[in-house]
């Protein structure tokens, strides 16, 4: 089963909210409810979202409906996943060429999935037998539709019967590390364990950790990245422990548009994802709370990016335009 998918008119996907307790099913019947799929985080991972945006404009185009109106709207949902915007306008120019909507976000959902495939096979050369590997967020087949970017190199490791550990950050407020990345694991029989976001340096220090491998929702083109909130201090330690870093992700995450990372838009969410866990108040009552989503990891925390094309370092991210 794909993360997200499209069935006649309708566009399905998992329902994140719910795993890894309960696997159900959300049915978008227009834009808005892709919209609100969006950001609510109904889906979430660049690609994905990317995927799924590209099936709004499609559904649009297939019920008689003005798709560049579908598509503003689309893109208002959430502002810091690159994906989002490309393939919208990917989509747009798609049919004013006079393809079919539904062929052409098809066809931009199997070249997701085929490029993160070929992350994988490029990230798995770097990974060595035994190794313990680190990861922060969801980066697997829930965030990509399918194979993920920074579970890609773990799956194809795992399949090519190498023996790795993976340390699964929590990844608080939403716990996309504990309730996503552990469930994928799971069910790849790769070994694993959730550690507390505090807890990764303390493992890097003890020489625990022998690389560190996330995903990305934006790269700017002088190489900074945006990713979930968490991801610069994971990339500050591991250099300050001599660990490699790496950023898995496709070509289209990258914007050669946004200079730098302090030139990506970061959302903030609702205080209430860091107030509550699961509807059980967790802050001091009369106590306020700030929720960035992302943050900025400078390029020269980042050992290489790893992409469909090859891995590429900090020093060669003008190639991966070309």
């Amino acid at each position: 089963m794909r993360a997200v998918w499209m069935e006649e008119d309708l566009v399905k996907m998992i329902d994140q909210r719910y795993l890894p307790e309960e696997l159900k099913i959300y049915t978008a019947k227009n834009h808005e409810q892709i919209r609100y799929a969006i950001k609510e985080m109904v889906v979430r991972g660049a690609p994905a979202i990317g995927v799924t945006a590209a099936y709004g404009v499609a559904q649009a185009s297939v019920s008689w409906m003005d798709p560049s109106h579908a598509a503003e709207n689309i893109r208002t949902a959430r502002p810091t996943a690159y994906d989002l915007f490309y393939a919208v306008d990917h989509m747009l120019k798609s049919i004013k060429e006079g393809r079919d909507g539904v062929e052409a976000a098809e066809e931009y959902a199997l070249s997701v999935i085929n490029k993160c495939r070929a992350i994988g096979e490029h990230g798995a050369k770097l990974i060595e037998d035994g190794f313990n590997l680190l990861t922060h967020c969801n980066a697997g087949a829930l965030a990509t539709v399918d194979y993920g970017t920074a579970l890609s190199p773990m799956r194809v490791a795992n399949e090519q019967d190498k023996r790795i550990f993976v340390y699964v950050d929590e990844t608080r407020p939403r716990l996309q590390g504990a309730k996503l990345t552990a469930w994928e694991l799971h069910n790849e029989d790769i070994p694993n364990a959730v550690i507390a976001d505090n807890a990764a340096g303390h493992y890097m220090q003890r020489g625990d950790v022998d690389m560190v491998i996330v995903g990305t929702d934006r790269i700017a083109a002088n190489g900074d990245i945006a990713n979930k909130i968490g991801t610069y201090e994971k990339a500050v330690v591991a250099r300050e422990n001599g660990i490699p870093f790496y950023v898995a992700a496709p070509v289209t995450t990258f914007d050669p548009n946004t200079k730098t990372g302090m030139d990506i838009p970061i959302e903030e969410r609702d205080q209430e994802e860091v107030i509550y866990i699961d509807e059980k108040r967790v802050v001091s009552p009369g106590s306020d709370a700030r929720n960035p989503a992302f943050d900025v990891t400078p390029a020269r925390y980042i050992t290489g990016y790893i992409t469909e094309k090859g891995v590429f370092t900090p020093k060669e991210v003008d190639r991966m335009f070309l």
